[in-house]
């Protein structure tokens, strides 16, 4: 068949129409190889954004980019390799203790993981709060850490999804992040290509999230799950509350920190809930059979962490980086704190947690930490935060942007405790 010229397929896909598994293959292909522009590429993501995509069109786009690179075959390693993602969120830390748990369940976990960008944390970012710890691994690195420890969290490498990876860049600076079919090829094209057998994905909803709405949170959590089974990938779906952080922190290493008095049996209740639910999850996908809060109670899990940690050229016992200036942040009246996690994670970037850019540095010992938990009743005067900086600017600006966390709601009643699991989707 005739390779129609790529003004031709973005003039059909402008209006509408559906275009071939080849032809998207062969724009994908041309775009890593060169021979499609820039701007062309840009052309077929916005009007992807605008327009959507069917089914096919979706299982295409996701195939070409999981073809783009290599492929990862794990299944020499023995044992079930499944993998987790989230979708992003404030405070979400929880690949963190979610992976050496699995992992001292006597599953495979090869994750794959990205950095901070806009308002969501990064768990890269989290993990080099350790010095000397590395994130991008060969191959070889990897699969010798996997047959070892049992799990590894690390950047992608460059032969994984390359499309995926020219994709996202553009797509970030082109506004055309939040389009569903896009998501659902950017996230699984990597999870697949790393060789996972099966995949877990917790999907963000709330004013902390990308998906604002349960509806839109059902429709991409919906999609990922039915494309990834075009794949032989046994995938589910949580549907989990972003309104409030996860967690009583939100920043680098302070969530490092959190993670692990999850791992020594501790931390707060809302995130060990969520790590359960999760590895419950990825350990039905495995066929394993092991509680998972025993793996906590028992120290096993702290034991994988301290290892993954040190596998990556970190040292576990070190001491994690701490900001030299604090700044609390009072209620301005009685009332319940209300802690909206869109607002908490503003004053975190404000302070140094995250990046506009994907070149510019964060601030590891950044954040702010809940000295109360939202929803609870506060007095005129009594400190709802603490802000953390490294740099006396950022902290200005910091307590600039905390104005919002001031406020309390003069309700009557205490609003209703978070459920941070909504829903799940996915095959029983």
């Amino acid at each position: 068949m005739t390779r129609q010229p790529v003004p031709v397929l973005l003039n059909r896909k402008r209006h509408g129409e559906e275009l071939s598994e080849d032809e998207i293959r062969d724009l994908v292909e041309g775009y890593v190889a060169g021979e499609v522009a820039h701007e062309q590429m840009a052309a077929f993501c916005m009007a992807v954004c605008c327009l959507g995509a069917s089914e096919s069109e979706t299982v295409a786009l996701t195939r070409a980019v999981i073809e783009s690179g290599h492929r990862h075959d794990l299944s020499g390693l023995g044992r079930p390799a499944v993998d987790k993602h989230s979708t992003g969120g404030v405070g979400d830390k929880i690949s963190l203790p979610l992976v050496p748990l699995v992992a001292a369940c006597g599953v495979v976990v090869p994750q794959t993981a990205g950095r901070a960008l806009g308002h969501t944390g990064g768990t890269l970012d989290k993990m080099e709060s350790f010095s000397g710890w590395r994130a991008q691994l060969t191959p070889v690195e990897q699969a010798r850490i996997l047959h070892e420890v049992g799990g590894v969290i690390s950047g992608q490498s460059d032969d994984l999804a390359p499309a995926d990876r020219l994709m996202y860049a553009l797509r970030d600076i082109t506004g055309t992040v939040e389009s569903v079919p896009l998501i659902v090829a950017s996230v699984l094209g990597k999870k697949i290509a790393e060789g996972t057998q099966g995949l877990v994905l917790d999907v963000k909803v709330g004013s902390g999230a990308f998906m604002k709405t349960l509806d839109d949170g059902r429709e991409l959590a919906t999609a990922l799950v039915r494309t990834a089974t075009h794949f032989g990938v046994a995938t589910s779906a949580l549907l989990t509350d972003m309104s409030t952080p996860l967690g009583r922190t939100v920043g680098n290493a302070l969530e490092v920190r959190e993670s692990v008095e999850v791992l020594q049996g501790g931390g707060p209740e809302d995130v060990v809930e969520l790590t359960l639910e999760l590895a419950r999850e990825m350990l039905r996908h495995a066929g394993v059979d092991v509680d998972p809060a025993a793996r906590l109670a028992d120290g096993s899990a702290y034991d994988v962490w301290r290892r993954m940690v040190a596998a990556q050229g970190g040292d576990p016992d070190q001491p994690l980086p701490t900001a030299p200036h604090t700044e609390c942040v009072v209620a301005d009246h009685d009332g319940y704190a209300v802690l909206d996690a869109w607002d908490v994670a503003t004053v975190g970037r404000a302070a140094g947690t995250g990046r506009e850019r994907k070149e510019d540095p964060v601030d590891p010992a950044a954040g702010v930490e809940l000295l109360v938990a939202p929803g609870s009743w506060v007095r005129t005067g009594q400190a709802v935060v603490r802000i953390h900086s490294s740099s006396t600017a950022r902290m200005e600006a910091a307590l600039v942007a905390a104005s919002a966390l001031a406020a309390t709601a003069p309700v009557p009643r205490a609003p209703a405790p978070v459920n941070r699991v909504l829903e799940r989707i996915g095959p029983a």
